[in-house]
């Protein structure tokens, strides 16, 4: 089983960069959109054989996600379960029968730290989102979080300690996160891997210079992380500022 998570930054826009011909090649069970940028209606894609679920942000041309699943899933819900936080579309929870899917846009903390109080909250509640879930069945759960964890996972951590995505606040939540009983899929496969990113800033050519961050996960329960066969970035695709990332689960596995 295949699943990808992209950040798209808008799919309109990406539309207009080959997002169809990257959905195709990519050939994925089930495909997680963050930053979808669009309310209701505005965008339509022919995905033939692919269910849809859009979550939609209060403000126009902001945040949003989207899943596109083959499988139809069992049941489907928005949010966190926070009524403050859940008013700009970050959360999709699809239900399958051996386990929980999550896709998840977090909120960046922005320059100078402005939004920490609120990323703060938000990074509690989604663990405590997941490790609900978590109580009941397997979780996976993707998606662009807006950290990056460790040193490794960006290109230049000296500069930007203490910066939104690299401050000490949001590193430390992580790593409660994954101490909640999650697995990163990727650094698990490729402990030692160095310039491997998953985002890159439009300015000074840092993509050509491959100056990125690895802010774009795939988090599974450690319990199902042996039924993990492939953690790939596809650093290859273009048409966002991120490029997708993905697992290949083997389902047999996950009990």
């Amino acid at each position: 089983m295949r699943l990808i998570s992209w950040n798209v930054n808008g799919i309109r826009a990406c539309l207009q960069k080959d997002f169809l011909s990257a959905f195709a090649a990519l050939r994925a069970d089930v495909f997680c959109l963050q930053e979808t940028k669009v309310q209701a209606g505005q965008a339509a894609l022919p995905l033939n054989g692919y269910e849809q679920f859009w979550s939609y942000a209060e403000k126009k041309g902001y945040s949003g996600t989207a899943i596109f699943t083959k499988a139809p899933p069992l049941s489907v819900s928005y949010g966190v379960g926070v009524e403050t936080l859940d008013q700009e579309g970050r959360v999709i929870t699809l239900e399958f029968p051996q386990f929980y899917l999550v896709t998840c846009y977090t909120p960046n903390a922005q320059e100078g730290l402005k939004r920490i109080d609120h990323r703060m909250a938000w990074d509690d509640a989604f663990r405590a989102h997941l490790t609900a879930l978590d109580r009941r069945k397997p979780v996976v759960a993707c998606g662009d979080l807006n950290v990056a964890h460790q040193e490794i996972d960006l290109k230049n951590p000296g500069p930007n300690r203490g910066n939104a995505g690299f401050s000490d606040q949001e590193r430390a939540k992580f790593t409660e996160l994954l101490a909640a009983g999650f697995t990163d899929t990727f650094r698990a496969l490729h402990p030692d891997q160095t310039g491997a990113y998953s985002w890159w800033s439009y300015r000074f050519n840092a993509r050509k210079n491959n100056a990125g961050w690895r802010i774009d996960y795939f988090l599974v329960s450690d319990r199902i992380r042996g039924a993990v066969r492939a953690a790939e970035i596809y650093a290859e695709i273009f048409g966002s500022d991120h490029c997708p990332v993905g697992i290949e689960l083997e389902e047999e596995q996950i009990l």
